[in-house]
Protein backbone atom coordinates (compact mmCIF):
# COMPACT_ATOMS: atom_id res chain seq x y z
CA UNK A 1 0.00 0.00 0.00
CA UNK A 2 2.50 2.46 1.17
CA UNK A 3 4.74 1.62 -2.55
CA UNK A 4 1.53 2.69 -4.51
CA UNK A 5 1.34 5.34 -2.43
CA UNK A 6 5.19 6.66 -2.94
CA UNK A 7 3.86 5.81 -6.75
CA UNK A 8 1.12 7.72 -7.53
CA UNK A 9 2.68 11.08 -5.69
CA UNK A 10 5.70 10.65 -8.16
CA UNK A 11 3.20 10.24 -11.02
CA UNK A 12 1.51 13.22 -9.78
CA UNK A 13 4.46 15.52 -9.42
CA UNK A 14 5.63 14.23 -12.53
CA UNK A 15 2.75 15.07 -13.77
CA UNK A 16 2.72 18.63 -12.41
CA UNK A 17 5.89 19.39 -13.47
CA UNK A 18 5.06 18.57 -17.33
CA UNK A 19 1.68 20.22 -17.59
CA UNK A 20 4.13 23.79 -16.66
CA UNK A 21 6.58 22.26 -19.25
CA UNK A 22 4.35 21.46 -22.06
CA UNK A 23 1.84 24.57 -21.53
CA UNK A 24 4.86 27.07 -21.25
CA UNK A 25 5.44 25.17 -25.10
CA UNK A 26 2.10 25.44 -25.69
CA UNK A 27 0.62 22.48 -25.57
CA UNK A 28 -1.07 19.61 -23.42
CA UNK A 29 0.66 17.32 -20.99
CA UNK A 30 -1.20 13.76 -21.39
CA UNK A 31 -0.88 10.70 -19.21
CA UNK A 32 1.01 8.76 -21.79
CA UNK A 33 3.54 11.32 -21.97
CA UNK A 34 4.43 10.31 -17.95
CA UNK A 35 4.74 6.96 -19.34
CA UNK A 36 6.89 7.90 -21.90
CA UNK A 37 9.07 9.88 -19.34
CA UNK A 38 9.50 7.02 -17.21
CA UNK A 39 11.44 5.30 -19.64
CA UNK A 40 14.20 7.62 -19.65
CA UNK A 41 17.70 7.14 -17.76
CA UNK A 42 20.04 10.10 -16.76
CA UNK A 43 23.54 10.50 -15.80
CA UNK A 44 24.73 11.01 -12.09
CA UNK A 45 26.00 14.31 -13.36
CA UNK A 46 23.07 14.95 -14.93
CA UNK A 47 20.97 14.76 -11.91
CA UNK A 48 23.18 16.47 -9.41
CA UNK A 49 22.94 19.60 -11.78
CA UNK A 50 19.23 19.57 -12.30
CA UNK A 51 18.98 19.84 -7.92
CA UNK A 52 21.87 22.10 -7.89
CA UNK A 53 20.01 24.46 -9.95
CA UNK A 54 17.05 24.41 -8.03
CA UNK A 55 18.70 25.12 -4.84
CA UNK A 56 20.57 27.73 -6.38
CA UNK A 57 17.13 29.48 -7.48
CA UNK A 58 15.54 28.89 -3.98
CA UNK A 59 18.84 30.17 -2.18
CA UNK A 60 18.56 33.18 -4.12
CA UNK A 61 14.95 33.79 -3.53
CA UNK A 62 15.21 33.09 0.34
CA UNK A 63 17.89 35.16 0.61
CA UNK A 64 16.81 38.60 -1.04
CA UNK A 65 13.14 38.28 -0.81
CA UNK A 66 13.39 36.65 3.04
CA UNK A 67 16.38 37.78 4.46
CA UNK A 68 17.15 40.80 2.56
CA UNK A 69 14.14 42.28 2.24
CA UNK A 70 13.20 41.14 5.94
CA UNK A 71 15.66 42.58 7.48
CA UNK A 72 14.25 46.04 6.05
CA UNK A 73 11.29 45.29 7.90
CA UNK A 74 12.93 44.89 11.20
CA UNK A 75 13.05 41.31 11.04
CA UNK A 76 16.05 39.60 12.58
CA UNK A 77 18.14 36.09 11.07
CA UNK A 78 20.92 34.84 13.42
CA UNK A 79 23.06 32.02 13.55
CA UNK A 80 21.57 31.33 16.82
CA UNK A 81 18.00 31.11 15.66
CA UNK A 82 17.08 27.73 17.25
CA UNK A 83 17.68 29.14 21.01
CA UNK A 84 14.31 30.02 23.05
CA UNK A 85 15.80 33.40 23.59
CA UNK A 86 16.80 34.42 20.24
CA UNK A 87 13.63 35.99 18.07
CA UNK A 88 15.51 35.58 14.66
CA UNK A 89 15.16 33.51 11.88
CA UNK A 90 17.85 31.14 10.10
CA UNK A 91 20.89 33.15 7.54
CA UNK A 92 21.03 31.04 4.33
CA UNK A 93 23.84 29.04 5.16
CA UNK A 94 22.03 27.71 7.95
CA UNK A 95 18.91 27.28 5.56
CA UNK A 96 20.69 25.26 3.81
CA UNK A 97 22.05 23.12 6.22
CA UNK A 98 18.71 22.21 7.59
CA UNK A 99 17.54 21.10 4.06
CA UNK A 100 20.78 19.05 3.95
CA UNK A 101 19.42 17.78 7.41
CA UNK A 102 16.33 17.03 6.27
CA UNK A 103 17.45 15.06 3.10
CA UNK A 104 19.70 12.94 5.02
CA UNK A 105 16.96 11.60 7.71
CA UNK A 106 15.17 10.26 4.47
CA UNK A 107 15.52 7.31 2.58
CA UNK A 108 16.91 9.04 -0.81
CA UNK A 109 20.95 8.64 -0.74
CA UNK A 110 21.46 12.25 -1.46
CA UNK A 111 24.18 13.83 0.46
CA UNK A 112 24.25 17.85 0.23
CA UNK A 113 26.46 20.68 2.02
CA UNK A 114 28.45 23.55 1.68
CA UNK A 115 32.02 24.29 2.16
CA UNK A 116 34.64 27.38 1.53
CA UNK A 117 38.10 28.15 1.50
CA UNK A 118 37.48 30.86 4.27
CA UNK A 119 34.37 29.36 6.13
CA UNK A 120 33.00 30.94 9.20
CA UNK A 121 32.89 27.25 10.82
CA UNK A 122 36.25 25.55 10.33
CA UNK A 123 34.56 22.19 10.35
CA UNK A 124 33.25 23.33 6.68
CA UNK A 125 36.81 24.06 5.27
CA UNK A 126 37.82 22.45 1.99
CA UNK A 127 40.55 19.86 1.79
CA UNK A 128 42.19 17.86 0.03
CA UNK A 129 40.98 16.94 -3.60
CA UNK A 130 37.78 19.33 -3.00
CA UNK A 131 40.30 22.19 -2.23
CA UNK A 132 42.48 21.27 -5.56
CA UNK A 133 38.97 21.83 -7.39
CA UNK A 134 37.75 24.98 -5.64
CA UNK A 135 40.50 26.74 -7.28
CA UNK A 136 38.93 26.33 -10.70
CA UNK A 137 35.65 27.13 -9.27
CA UNK A 138 36.84 30.40 -8.30
CA UNK A 139 38.43 30.91 -11.65
CA UNK A 140 35.44 30.04 -14.18
CA UNK A 141 32.48 29.29 -11.61
CA UNK A 142 31.88 25.42 -13.73
CA UNK A 143 31.08 23.10 -12.05
CA UNK A 144 33.34 20.13 -11.21
CA UNK A 145 32.17 16.34 -11.11
CA UNK A 146 34.52 13.65 -9.76
CA UNK A 147 34.53 10.49 -8.08
CA UNK A 148 35.08 10.44 -4.12
CA UNK A 149 37.20 6.95 -3.89
CA UNK A 150 37.06 6.64 0.17
CA UNK A 151 33.67 7.14 0.28
CA UNK A 152 32.47 5.49 -2.45
CA UNK A 153 30.53 8.45 -4.31
CA UNK A 154 29.76 10.35 -7.22
CA UNK A 155 30.31 14.03 -6.32
CA UNK A 156 29.51 17.77 -7.74
CA UNK A 157 30.97 20.97 -6.36
CA UNK A 158 29.18 23.85 -7.71
CA UNK A 159 29.93 27.89 -7.25
CA UNK A 160 27.99 29.39 -4.28
CA UNK A 161 27.73 33.02 -5.13
CA UNK A 162 27.77 36.56 -2.78
CA UNK A 163 24.13 37.13 -4.55
CA UNK A 164 22.30 39.86 -2.30
CA UNK A 165 24.44 42.69 0.10
CA UNK A 166 22.72 39.95 3.27
CA UNK A 167 25.50 37.29 2.27
CA UNK A 168 28.57 40.05 2.46
CA UNK A 169 27.67 42.24 5.37
CA UNK A 170 27.24 38.80 7.19
CA UNK A 171 30.35 37.27 6.82
CA UNK A 172 32.32 40.63 6.66
CA UNK A 173 31.30 41.35 9.97
CA UNK A 174 30.81 38.10 12.01
CA UNK A 175 33.25 37.63 14.53
CA UNK A 176 34.53 34.60 13.52
CA UNK A 177 35.00 35.42 9.79
CA UNK A 178 38.84 34.89 7.99
CA UNK A 179 37.73 37.00 5.25
CA UNK A 180 36.33 40.58 5.80
CA UNK A 181 36.41 41.85 1.96
CA UNK A 182 33.66 39.99 0.55
CA UNK A 183 32.22 41.48 -2.80
CA UNK A 184 28.34 41.10 -4.48
CA UNK A 185 29.60 38.34 -7.14
CA UNK A 186 32.52 36.76 -5.08
CA UNK A 187 32.79 33.00 -4.90
CA UNK A 188 32.09 32.52 -1.45
CA UNK A 189 31.74 28.52 -1.30
CA UNK A 190 30.50 25.39 -3.16
CA UNK A 191 27.53 23.71 -2.53
CA UNK A 192 28.83 19.87 -2.95
CA UNK A 193 26.21 16.91 -3.77
CA UNK A 194 26.89 13.24 -3.58
CA UNK A 195 25.12 10.45 -4.83
CA UNK A 196 26.07 6.48 -4.91
CA UNK A 197 24.94 5.10 -8.26
CA UNK A 198 26.13 6.53 -11.62
CA UNK A 199 22.72 6.28 -12.97
CA UNK A 200 19.46 7.41 -12.26
CA UNK A 201 15.56 6.11 -13.50
CA UNK A 202 13.20 8.83 -14.07
CA UNK A 203 11.47 7.53 -10.56
CA UNK A 204 14.69 7.69 -8.93
CA UNK A 205 15.69 11.46 -10.27
CA UNK A 206 12.20 12.65 -9.68
CA UNK A 207 12.86 11.04 -6.11
CA UNK A 208 15.87 13.19 -5.53
CA UNK A 209 13.93 16.34 -6.69
CA UNK A 210 11.08 15.34 -4.16
CA UNK A 211 13.88 14.95 -1.15
CA UNK A 212 15.22 18.45 -1.70
CA UNK A 213 12.05 20.28 -2.46
CA UNK A 214 10.68 18.11 1.02
CA UNK A 215 14.02 19.75 3.14
CA UNK A 216 13.07 23.07 1.94
CA UNK A 217 9.53 22.68 3.00
CA UNK A 218 10.49 21.12 6.30
CA UNK A 219 13.00 24.27 7.04
CA UNK A 220 10.81 27.27 6.13
CA UNK A 221 7.92 25.51 8.38
CA UNK A 222 10.71 25.30 11.69
CA UNK A 223 11.26 28.83 10.55
CA UNK A 224 7.45 29.68 10.39
CA UNK A 225 7.83 27.66 13.89
CA UNK A 226 10.37 29.30 15.61
CA UNK A 227 8.37 32.99 14.50
CA UNK A 228 5.39 31.49 16.07
CA UNK A 229 6.75 32.13 19.54
CA UNK A 230 8.20 35.40 19.07
CA UNK A 231 6.53 38.32 21.14
CA UNK A 232 3.75 39.61 20.08
CA UNK A 233 5.88 43.00 18.74
CA UNK A 234 8.12 41.10 16.90
CA UNK A 235 5.90 38.83 15.17
CA UNK A 236 5.20 39.14 10.81
CA UNK A 237 1.98 38.40 9.45
CA UNK A 238 1.82 35.08 7.79
CA UNK A 239 -0.01 34.44 4.60
CA UNK A 240 0.09 35.88 1.01
CA UNK A 241 2.72 38.40 0.99
CA UNK A 242 6.26 38.98 1.11
CA UNK A 243 8.34 41.50 3.49
CA UNK A 244 8.97 43.69 0.32
CA UNK A 245 5.20 44.50 1.06
CA UNK A 246 5.28 45.37 5.03
CA UNK A 247 6.40 43.08 7.93
CA UNK A 248 5.00 39.71 6.05
CA UNK A 249 6.16 36.31 5.72
CA UNK A 250 4.60 34.26 2.93
CA UNK A 251 3.15 30.75 4.12
CA UNK A 252 5.12 27.15 3.32
CA UNK A 253 2.74 27.09 0.35
CA UNK A 254 2.83 30.21 -0.58
CA UNK A 255 6.97 30.20 -1.00
CA UNK A 256 7.39 26.69 -2.37
CA UNK A 257 4.85 27.96 -5.12
CA UNK A 258 7.09 30.42 -6.14
CA UNK A 259 10.18 27.90 -5.95
CA UNK A 260 8.45 25.69 -8.36
CA UNK A 261 7.55 28.45 -10.64
CA UNK A 262 10.81 29.70 -10.82
CA UNK A 263 12.42 25.99 -11.35
CA UNK A 264 9.96 23.78 -13.10
CA UNK A 265 10.38 25.02 -16.73
CA UNK A 266 14.27 24.10 -16.74
CA UNK A 267 13.88 21.09 -14.93
CA UNK A 268 11.14 19.65 -16.62
CA UNK A 269 13.34 20.65 -20.20
CA UNK A 270 15.71 18.66 -18.62
CA UNK A 271 13.75 15.21 -17.59
CA UNK A 272 12.04 15.35 -20.74
CA UNK A 273 15.15 14.44 -22.95
CA UNK A 274 14.94 10.95 -24.17
CA UNK A 275 18.01 9.04 -23.21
Amino acid sequence: MKKNIQNTTLKIVAFGLLVVFTNACGGVAEEKEIASLEENVFSVDEVLEMVAKENDITRKLYTKAIVGEGKKQGMKFDEDWRKNEVEAGPLPALFLRGIATSIKKGDVPLGLYLGSDFPINNANKFKGKQSELFESIKKDQKPQFFYDDEQKLHTAMFADLASAEACVSCHNNHKQTAKKDWKLGDVMGATTWQYPADSLSYKAAIQVLNAYSKGTLETYKEYLAEVATFKESEKPEIGTKWPSQGKYLPTPEVFLDSVKKLTAYNTMKKLVVAK
